[in-house]
């Protein structure tokens, strides 16, 4: 099984206050939901698991069958780890497929490799028919599923997506979560995300950060016992739930 864990996490821009302060968690394979309020830590924390920030404290590790790798061996542990972040843009001038290919090379696959996952990772997210398509000529919601194809392309055993759903309409919002249920369940998935009326059945367990503060992490069932009465529509359950937990928008 595989594990990231975080031990005493903490970043704070030059002269700011602390946008994470201490974090320890763990996460095993899976899908994680995390839940925040704006300005709660949650696009920092993915950023600093991806290395796309440096923390000012703390390890980051992930465990993977026999062996290990920290954060600090940026390259070996890159190898590892996917992120789609919220702003992804194509690259300018490549396809579809060689913008899949190249994502998965950049992450330590050969050409060669690349080259044969790229067909694969593209089916997994329904954008076969467009493979020859300019890149950036998709949709938005095309653009996400690109970006995850990237992610796919290299078998990386941990996936970060910070707000993959965000600005969608509800066709590819629904489709993309099919995606998400439809993943490897030996991979650990972290998405940050507002939609909370797509917890119950996509995610296995749910993080909820507030002001760089961890509020809850357990399994999609213990938080939303927090909503109260279980003959409650699951989706009120939740906003429940993640209403005793956080002090709101800011």
């Amino acid at each position: 099984m595989k594990k990231l864990k975080i031990t005493n996490l903490s970043f704070s821009y030059t002269g700011g206050d602390p946008l994470l302060d201490a974090v320890s968690m763990a996460f095993n394979s899976g899908k994680t939901a995390i839940l925040g309020p704006n300005g709660a830590g949650k696009t920092t924390l993915l950023s600093l698991l991806a290395t796309a920030l440096h923390a000012n404290t703390g390890i980051v590790e992930l465990k993977h069958g026999a062996g290990s790798v920290q954060f600090t061996n940026i390259r070996a542990y890159r190898k590892h780890v996917a992120w789609l972040p919220q702003d992804f843009v194509p690259v300018e001038g490549l396809s579809v497929e060689e913008h899949v290919r190249y994502s998965a090379w950049l992450k330590g696959a050969s050409r060669k490799e690349a080259k044969s996952a790229a067909p694969i990772a593209l089916e997994q997210v329904g954008l076969t028919e467009m493979a020859m398509h300019k890149a950036t000529a998709l949709s938005g919601g095309q653009q996400r599923r690109l970006g995850l194809a990237g992610a796919l392309a290299h078998d990386a055993s941990v996936i970060l997506l910070d707000e993959p759903t965000a600005g969608l309409d509800p066709n590819q919002r629904e489709r993309f979560q099919k995606i998400l249920q439809g993943m490897d369940p030996k991979k650990i998935v972290l998405v940050s995300t507002h939609q909370t009326e797509d917890i119950d059945g996509t995610f296995d367990s749910v993080l909820v950060f507030d002001q760089g503060h961890q509020k809850f992490h357990g399994s999609v069932s213990e938080f939303m016992q927090l909503g109260g009465d279980q003959h409650v529509d699951p989706r009120d359950r939740i906003r429940a739930a993640y209403g005793q937990l956080v002090m709101g928008e800011r």
